[in-house]
């Protein structure tokens, strides 16, 4: 399955690049199983060792640059040859000494290369960013996309359709695809996850259940006393029943019984360790624009409906208009736009766009709405935007089922939005 990944080229790539290669992404993404790949791909032409700093034993192999020099001799490594010698590092975040040994690898084995992964930016960012400063190359790793998740599902000839989809010009693509609506609606319930992917659908929330009872153990615990740990779950819950709308930090920390401080750290922790996007508004005119608070998404839907323990029917609830929103931002994130390059326009009377996109300096307006069948009221907030700005790019409507362009307004399908930017 893991070929399947469309970062994998990119990983392969680095092969060659001098850099310490990171993967950061959340646990059970699959950083492990691409890793692992990597390592039975390269060692037809390189020797090759792997090692998970969970398990102690690992670490001690590693704990040292003489260890870890050691170590690697032990498993074929000669300071003169030629070839590369590539080293995997599993959860090497947990040591904050590790960083000085890559370090010294990196400057004095040149023909030795580097991959280690981790699941918190936070802890990554804390401990190797001054040490490994011009030394490394961060590649993030997300839940599956929506494509990769039909791979995973051993669903090829539905990619097969998907392919096909930029031949197709329709409003009614619901009724040319029902067999892939069905398996969006089921990613739109139970996320990205690839072991969730793979499982019976009545197994996905225990499936989830077992994946973030390990969070909050292991990347809770590690970044708040434990004694904070009911007031963190509560503030997760808070932001999973308000998934994609604008969050006061004042009420977060009333919600959760912490100071405003507290809870925007804590909000940093949940983003830094790929549990939430935090979006802020796009202004220009302080007077009529709103500019400070943001809107907070779950970076993977299955994990939000997780927390508010609620996978029903998408047509038997009331936020899935929320979901599809979070799904259309997570899209766009898997898809490399930069986190900090979506944000949202609303005007004090109440005109809004739910995406502005800043692209190179100037933005695309996206509309996002969980209907077959738009309505003329849908465009306001576009038409809105683009008379205040009339210099910005194309407008675009994320819908249901339309890829048609109409008024000067591309419709995307929930297919569609991964390649927004290049339509």
């Amino acid at each position: 399955m893991y070929k399947n990944r469309t970062i994998y080229p990119t990983l392969a790539q680095q092969r060659d690049n001098r850099k310490i290669t990171i993967l950061i992404g959340p646990r059970q993404v699959g950083k492990t199983t691409l890793m692992r790949r990597l390592c039975e791909q390269f060692s037809a032409e390189h020797s090759c060792l792997m090692l998970d700093l969970d398990i102690y034993t690992h670490y001690e192999q590693v704990s040292s640059y003489e260890n870890l020099v050691n170590t690697l001799k032990l498993n074929g490594y000669r300071p003169d040859q030629k070839e590369s010698f590539i080293l995997f590092l599993d959860e090497f975040q947990r040591y904050a000494d590790i960083s000085s040994v890559l370090k010294a690898v990196h400057d004095h084995h040149p023909n030795i290369k580097i991959y280690a992964s981790g699941s918190s930016t936070l802890a990554i960012n804390e401990k190797i960013q001054e040490s490994l400063a011009g030394r490394k190359r961060i590649v993030r790793i997300y839940p599956l996309s929506f494509g990769e998740y039909l791979h995973f599902r051993g669903l090829d000839n539905l990619c097969e359709k998907l392919l096909n989809l930029a031949t197709v010009k329709s409003d009614r693509l619901d009724c040319l695809l029902p067999d892939v609506y069905e398996e969006f609606y089921r990613f739109l319930l139970y996320g990205g996850y690839p072991e969730v992917a793979q499982v019976k659908t009545q197994e996905a929330a225990e499936v989830l259940a077992s994946i973030f009872d390990l969070y909050v153990k292991k990347d809770l615990v590690d970044f708040l006393k434990v004694e904070r740990i009911k007031h963190a779950k509560t503030l997760i819950r808070y932001l999973a029943v308000n998934h994609g709308q604008e969050t006061s930090y004042s009420k977060l920390a009333q919600v959760a019984a912490i100071d405003e401080k507290t809870a925007k750290n804590y909000v940093e922790i949940l983003s830094e360790t790929f549990i939430v996007t935090i979006h802020p508004p796009w202004f220009t005119n302080r007077n009529k624009e709103l500019v400070k608070t943001p809107k907070i998404y779950f970076l993977d839907n299955g994990v939000r409906n997780f927390f508010i323990n609620n996978f029903n029917a998408h047509d038997m609830r009331h936020d899935s208009p929320y979901l599809f929103e979070g799904y259309v931002i997570s899209e766009l994130i898997k898809s490399g736009v930069d986190n900090h390059q979506i944000k949202f326009w609303r005007t004090k009377n109440r005109q809004e766009v739910d995406l502005v996109l800043d692209v190179g300096g100037k933005q695309v307006p996206v509309e996002i709405k969980y209907k077959n069948h738009l309505k003329p009221s849908d465009y306001k907030g576009l038409k809105s935007y683009r008379k205040a700005y009339p210099d910005c790019f194309q407008p675009f409507m994320v819908n249901l089922a339309s890829n048609m362009t109409s008024n000067g307004i591309r419709h995307l399908s929930p297919f569609d939005v991964g390649s927004l930017l290049l339509q």
